[in-house]
């Protein structure tokens, strides 16, 4: 049997050759998040309910742009994709009805994907349930299904849904992910989680709600990885496993006082209701709630507003029509009324409530149900049910387990759930410039370490200076991945979301052409990523429609590496992106011609007419206009940061990764690796060198042993610049040196000292 083309060993990846993978990698897209047809992204209303009638057909992109958007990736330096798909794509007409020409459309793309050498995992991507909840995921019907009105969210704040919203251009930033503390999305994590344990009258189709839910989940993710087996060619040679479910949230369960805001919960902006009063308003009562900010200290509270539903009601109503997807609902579960009042929570005849602690503690056990119980019991109880489904069709399957988002990893390690084929998959986010939508260079905070109580003081957690943030980053994302291990096992660590917001100082970039911002918080983000000692990442993330005015089309979020307002980075900092005199993959490798390890190589074709054969070498521009949107945001297009995400990597490593970074301020590229045995010359250590920073006549290489070739080739079907590197055994480094520029990024004082450098001299404490 051949090697799979990718597998683990440990906490590495290995290649079919035996080299250690390092992924790189980049979500796409983002436009998968809202249907095609009718389009609707979030902050259109026309035809928002229609939830039933409609087609992903076309997500992330069609099939004739494929070629387009995957050798832009390509030529970006990314290996791996994470192919986010939602289940509404899926199975939006209703229960087990699949929507068969989506599943083909996304076999296709795959199936072009596979010309590009991309490693891809599926993503069943999620975000506070779904779309009708203010996010992205399931279908309509699962609110039905739980009882809920999905029109009526807008009245009771059961969700802050952007497509409801009366002003879209004036809706709050990162509003949206409140609605994890809102009531639509309460309720569905609990019942998908324990509606067995929480609301036992629950019963469709003969079934508790959270197995009818469950049930259509991993039926669906398992149709879609069947028919991604059917296809014959895909599986294991383009897609290498599958992620358990994004962002995983716990609903209402382990709240301990639901008339109180809970001490973990860390988010709060606008409204900020307790659980009880989002049940009140849910049915219809008006409530005092306060309201919340987020200022350059984090949250503080704004005040208090008024919210009044007047009389309506997030749930169905008593005369609701429940044939319409064909199921049947138990008559003890009653339409019209709170489900949480049936199960005696509270008595709607007086608005008392009657069990704060309904889901403080496990039922059967009467254990206290926290965040790690939860993820030990009730998000693994599931995670086996995914993995089960998954591996009996591709049995190979990597399995990517995402825990609950900066919680403790469930316990694994030694039992039988130490899969070696399982991926630990976190994701993080600078919080204070997610929020803020500002890059401040003077302080941030030390999240992670706040969460897991290493200070005295939170006061102790601010870090102070732009190296001492950058430190602080590598340092969280250090101890992320080391938690991985102590709890999980011995498995690879990759990052699956991580990204910065493109729209900072209210979109100062767009107005400007100055990304200075961006490149400095993407490239502190990168800095932490080479040197946390991960397997890889997924950055968040590439969306094809993405605009100066809209961003990523979804909730106000603008994080896209790539806009079409935007210019793409030149190939070569020689030349202008639509310099019609430079070929596209033309390289000449002029390096010192004296030294041991010089190799020439030389590669150079014509100019022709683009063709569809040859669209992935001729790639430059996007072929969209901006000239429908704003004049002030698109009249100074800029590179979009692209200097500090195109960057170097290992590709593949013969041997182990001790290290690496690029120092994007110096342009210097340095890896440390250990090999038992010199290379095999079809096996050579490669490494990602963008023609950008290291164009190949004015770059300079510096090996510890061997020899090496710099070339650009279209050997995993995008053109991209490649250092192949045959070197000895033990311990071995390489650092390149490529063009210095400054690109608006001066830091004073630090002006002459590199990156790397300064963050290896001093750490992030940890009191």
């Amino acid at each position: 049997m051949a090697p799979l083309r990718l597998s683990i060993e440990g906490r590495i990846f290995r290649d079919a050759k035996g080299r250690e993978v390092t992924l790189r990698g980049i979500n796409c897209a983002g436009d998968a998040k809202f249907p095609l047809k009718p389009e609707i992204p979030s902050h259109i209303t026309e035809g928002f309910f229609e939830g039933d009638e409609l087609s992903f057909v076309g997500r992330p992109f069609s099939v004739d742009e494929a070629h387009t958007h995957f050798s832009r990736l390509k030529r970006y330096g990314y290996n791996a994709i994470r192919y986010v798909w939602t289940w509404e794509a899926l199975e939006h007409a209703g229960p087990g009805r699949y929507d068969e020409e989506w599943v083909q459309h996304t076999i296709d793309v795959l199936r072009l994907a596979k010309d590009y050498g991309f490693y891809i995992w599926m993503d069943p991507h999620q975000d506070v349930w779904s779309r009708f909840s203010g996010g992205s995921g399931a279908p309509m019907w699962t609110l039905y299904a739980a009882g809920l009105n999905p029109y009526t969210f807008a009245a009771t704040e059961a969700a802050i849904v952007h497509n409801t919203y009366p002003d879209p251009a004036k809706f709050p930033k990162m509003i949206w992910s409140t609605n994890y503390t809102r009531l639509a999305a309460q309720v569905m994590f609990t019942l998908f989680w324990a509606g067995k344990d929480f609301a036992p009258k629950a019963i469709i189709n003969g079934k508790n709600v959270q197995d009818f839910l469950q049930g259509h989940f991993i039926a669906a993710c398992r149709h879609l990885a069947q028919r991604i087996y059917e296809a014959g060619d895909l599986e294991n040679d383009v897609v290498i496993g599958w992620e358990s479910m994004n962002e995983p949230n716990r609903g209402l369960l382990g709240c301990p006082d639901l008339s109180a805001i809970p001490a973990d919960q860390q988010l709060q902006k606008g409204t900020s209701p307790t659980a009880w009063q989002a049940i009140l308003t849910g049915s219809g009562r008006s409530c005092e709630v306060n309201t919340w900010d987020f200022g350059g200290l984090g949250p503080y509270k704004s005040g208090t507003q008024l919210v009044d539903p007047k009389g309506e009601s997030a749930w169905l109503p008593a005369d609701y029509d429940d044939s319409r997807y064909g199921w049947k609902r138990d008559p003890g579960w009653k339409l019209g009324e709170c489900l949480w009042a049936q199960h005696g929570i509270w008595d709607p005849t007086n608005d008392v409530l009657l069990k704060k602690d309904y889901f403080a503690k496990d039922p059967k056990t009467k254990e206290k149900l926290d965040y790690e119980y939860f993820t030990n019991n009730y998000f693994m109880n599931y995670y086996r049910a995914h993995r089960a489904a998954i591996t009996s069709v591709h049995t190979d399957a990597i399995l990517l387990c995402q825990p609950p988002v900066l919680e403790i990893p469930p316990l694994l390690k030694g039992t039988k759930d130490d899969d070696p084929n399982m991926v630990y998959a976190p994701h993080y986010y600078d919080g204070v410039t997610l929020m803020t939508k500002k890059w401040n260079r003077y302080w941030n905070v030390d999240v992670f370490g706040l969460l897991r109580g290493r200070y005295m003081s939170p006061a102790f957690a601010i870090k102070v200076g732009e190296t001492a943030i950058r430190n602080c980053f590598r340092d969280q994302l250090t101890a992320i991945r080391k938690e991985g291990m102590d709890y999980m096992g011995i498995h690879p660590c990759l990052f699956t979301e991580i990204g910065i917001p493109y729209d900072m100082d209210d979109k100062y970039a767009y107005k400007t052409g100055d990304y200075t911002s961006q490149a400095l918080a993407m490239d502190a983000n990168h800095f932490a990523l080479e040197g946390c000692g991960a397997n890889g990442y997924a950055l968040w993330v590439y969306t094809t429609q993405n605009n100066h005015e809209w961003g990523d089309n979804w909730n106000g979020e603008d994080l896209s590496i790539f806009s079409l307002d935007d210019k793409p980075l030149p190939l070569s900092p020689h030349a202008p992106p639509d310099d019609p005199t430079r070929s596209t993959n033309a390289s000449t490798l002029s390096l010192d011609h004296t030294s041991p390890s010089y190799s020439h190589s030389r590669s150079s074709d014509s100019q022709s007419p683009i063709t569809h054969s040859n669209l992935k070498s001729t790639l430059s521009t996007p072929s969209m206009s901006s000239a429908t949107r704003s004049a002030a945001l698109t009249a100074n297009p800029g590179f979009r940061a692209a200097e500090a995400y195109v960057r170097p990597s290992p590709l593949a490593t013969a041997g182990k990764v001790q290290s690496y970074g690029f120092d994007l301020r110096n342009a210097t590229f340095a890896l440390t690796l250990r090999s038992d045995a010199p290379c095999a010359e079809d096996a050579p250590t490669e490494i990602f060198l963008p023609e950008f920073h290291f164009p190949a006549d004015g770059s300079a290489v510096d090996v510890s042993s061997g020899k090496w070739t710099l070339s650009v080739d279209d050997e995993d079907g995008g053109l991209i610049q490649r250092f192949r590197w045959w070197h000895g055994a033990g311990e071995q480094k390489v650092s390149v040196k490529g063009v210095q520029r400054r690109q608006g990024m001066a830091l004073g004082k630090e002006e002459e000292e590199g990156y790397l450098d300064q963050c290896q001299q001093s750490r992030c404490v940890v009191m």
